[in-house]
């Protein structure tokens, strides 16, 4: 008797009609993503990860890809014998560690993700926000409280920080060029100055700016939990609120999430934050019913 297909290849060919309908919705549509943590230091996650962008490519939505480096940056002041400060969770930033965090993000990290996607077959571009005017930034200005006098008091950041205005015009280009950005968080500001921007500050103003129908946001977490551990898959802004309120939410998820909300309420769809150390999972996320992590979208 004949013998019937692989139920390997059933389970796939399964997968690819369960994706149809969402290709089929978000052609055209842009995804920005932004990537970092564990996978950018892992060869066969970053080829992974430029593969599964290559293919969101390739079935007609317009990815753009926004790259952090912290742990790069900070690997190339030890050895460049450079001390660093950080105040509430952000990096104080002279001159010199300015320079060098522009070397490291816009230079050495920026080329290597284009390689990753030039070798998946993709075309890829590598910019900062300071190309054709794409991003310009402002100082940030962060306060805390002085322990010592019981006062808030203002903190210098030195080059850190924050996007003002997005000028789309080099990413619509791109775009409809066929050629993927790759965007470091580095811009000038009015002042004449670089500032270096935190990844996920950058990649959320690029996705409102954008009108993005996904923002993806790569962690090195499962996404936000619950006080049982399990992750919360739906969120709105003002869950998100009683999450922090409550306390459920703290550390490092509160910024991120803060991100999400500030995105989707300038006009992105849905944030979703994702664990970006599980291979594929933008494609789990967008492209089958179950899902894989915090989404957050408008109330």
């Amino acid at each position: 008797m004949p013998h019937g297909p692989d139920p390997a290849l059933l389970i796939k060919a399964e997968t690819l009609t369960e994706a149809l309908p969402y290709v089929q919705r978000y052609a055209g549509q842009t995804f920005v993503v932004k990537y970092g943590g564990h996978a950018m230091g892992d060869p066969e996650a970053a080829a992974s990860f430029a593969r599964d962008v290559v293919l969101l490519k390739a079935v007609g939505i317009n990815p753009v890809v926004v790259h952090g480096g912290g742990p790069q940056i900070g690997a190339m002041l030890e050895r460049l014998g450079v001390r660093s400060e950080f105040v509430g969770g952000l990096r104080v930033t002279d001159a010199e560690t300015a320079r060098v965090a522009e070397m490291v993000l816009a230079g050495s990290i920026n080329k290597d993700i284009v390689r990753w996607l030039e070798a998946a077959g993709g075309k890829a571009v590598g910019l900062s926000g300071k190309d054709a005017g794409l991003v310009t930034a402002e100082k940030v200005e962060r306060s805390e409280a002085d322990p010592n006098r019981g006062i808030e008091r203002n903190v210098d950041l030195g080059f850190v920080g924050e996007p003002v205005k997005v000028d789309r015009t080099i990413i619509d280009v791109l775009v409809a060029a066929g050629i993927i950005p790759v965007i470091a968080p580095i811009a000038s500001g009015a002042d004449g100055e670089t500032y270096n921007i935190n990844a996920d500050t950058m990649a959320g103003a690029l996705a409102a700016a954008l009108g993005a129908s996904r923002f993806f946001l790569l962690t090195d977490v499962a996404g936000v939990l619950d006080k049982d551990g399990e992750i919360l898959t739906n969120l709105f802004p003002a869950r998100v609120a009683e999450l922090r309120a409550d306390g459920t939410v703290s550390g490092g998820m509160i910024p991120k999430l803060d991100t999400c909300v500030a995105a989707v309420e300038a006009g992105v769809d849905a944030a979703v934050i994702l664990d970006g150390r599980v291979p594929h999972i933008m494609l789990i996320e967008f492209f089958t019913r179950r899902g894989a992590g915090t989404l957050v979208r408008r109330g």
